[in-house]
C-alpha cells in the first residue's frame, strides 16, 4: 500500500499507541485492530513494533517512580515466558481461537467488575501463582497481536493500585515484553521491508501521545480513569471476539 494512503491511519494509531504508554493502558491496543483494517495484520504488528519500543523508553522515564515492585517480580518473568511460548508455537497455534478465549476473559471481567463485585470490596493481594498465569498468557497474547491487555488488567485490576503505580507497572512490564518480541519477531521473518521514513514520523507523533496520556493521567479522578480502562478492555475484547468469528467463517 502507498504510505501516503496509509499516513492518517498509522497517525491515528501511533496516537493511541502513546497515549497507552503515557498512562491510558489498553488504549494502544486497538492499534493493531485499526491498521488491519488497511493492511496484513502481521504487518500491522511488525510496523507498530519500533513505535512500542520507542514510546516504551519515554514511558519507562515518564514513570520510574511510579510502579509495583511486586508486581513486575512476578508479571515480567511470566511475560517472557509467554513471548517465549508464543515463539515456539506459533507454527500451530489457531490465532483465531486465542484472540477469541482472551476477548471471552475480558468481557467476564469487565460484567463481574460492573455487576457482581462491591466497590467497597477489600484490594486483592499480587498472589504469585494467578500472577504467572495471567501474566503469560499476557505475554502469548502480546506476541500474537500487541493484545496483552485483557489478561493483565484481570489480574491486577482487583489489587485496586494508585492509578500512577498501575499505569507504571503497566508500561515497565509491557516494555520489557516488547523488547523481547523483536528478536523472536526477527527470526520468524515477520519484519517487512519498513518505510523508515514514515516509521520516524509514527514515532514522533507516538511519544507526543505519551506525553498527552501522563497528563491526562494525572487530571482523571481515580473512578473515572479505572473506568475508562475498564470500556476500552471491554471494546477490545469485542473487537477480538468479532475478528475470531468472522476468521473462522470466511
Amino acid at each position: 500500500m502507498d504510505p501516503l494512503n496509509l499516513l492518517p491511519v498509522g497517525l491515528l494509531c501511533a496516537y493511541l499507541v502513546g497515549l497507552s504508554k503515557g498512562g491510558l493502558p489498553a488504549v494502544g491496543m486497538l492499534a493493531v485492530p485499526i491498521l488491519s483494517f488497511w493492511i496484513n495484520p502481521l504487518t500491522a504488528a511488525a510496523l507498530l513494533l519500533p513505535i512500542y519500543l520507542v514510546s516504551d523508553l519515554y514511558g519507562i522515564w515518564l514513570y520510574r517512580h511510579d510502579f509495583s515492585s511486586r508486581n513486575l517480580a512476578i508479571l515480567i518473568p511470566a511475560g517472557l515466558l509467554g513471548v517465549v511460548i508464543g515463539f515456539l508455537s506459533s507454527p500451530y497455534m489457531s490465532v483465531s481461537a486465542l484472540n477469541g478465549a482472551v476477548g471471552a476473559i475480558g468481557v467476564f471481567y469487565c460484567l463481574r467488575a460492573w455487576f457482581f463485585v462491591r466497590p467497597e470490596g477489600a484490594p486483592k493481594e499480587a498472589r504469585i501463582v494467578p500472577g504467572l498465569f495471567w501474566g503469560t498468557l499476557s505475554g502469548i497474547t502480546s506476541f500474537i497481536s500487541h493484545a496483552g491487555a485483557p489478561p493483565f488488567q484481570v489480574y491486577v485490576l482487583p489489587q485496586k493500585l494508585r492509578k500512577l503505580t498501575f499505569a507504571g507497572t503497566t508500561t515497565i512490564v509491557f516494555a520489557t515484553v516488547n523488547l523481547a518480541k523483536w528478536p523472536t519477531y526477527l527470526a520468524l521473518g515477520q519484519f517487512p521491508d519498513m518505510n523508515w521514513r514514515l516509521i520516524s514520523l509514527l514515532i514522533g507523533i507516538a511519544l507526543f501521545g505519551a506525553w498527552c496520556g501522563r497528563h491526562l493521567t494525572n487530571l482523571l479522578p481515580e473512578k473515572i480513569f479505572f473506568t475508562a480502562i475498564q470500556i476500552a478492555l471491554l471494546i477490545l475484547s469485542l473487537q477480538l471476539i468479532w475478528r475470531a468469528m468472522t476468521s473462522v467463517s470466511t
